[in-house]
């Protein structure tokens, strides 16, 4: 009954951790997070782009020389 215990125990503590010691950020806080991300995913995705046709077209110019 030990286990029962300490598992009833784990959910008490986790419910009361999560309503009195979480601080949830306000709506203004979670827009502007969400729009941070989404910005700097599409940088990161140009960026990644870049570097992709740099490659591609630097390897088929060696391509090209050696062919």
């Amino acid at each position: 009954m030990k286990l029962f215990a300490g598992i009833q125990n784990y959910f008490r503590e986790s419910y009361a951790e999560l309503i009195q010691k979480v601080t949830w950020p306000t709506w203004n806080e979670l827009q502007g997070s969400a729009i941070t991300v989404m910005v700097a995913s599409v940088v990161i995705a140009i960026i990644v782009l870049v570097m992709d046709l740099v490659f591609k077209y630097g390897m088929n110019f060696v391509y090209s020389i050696f062919s």
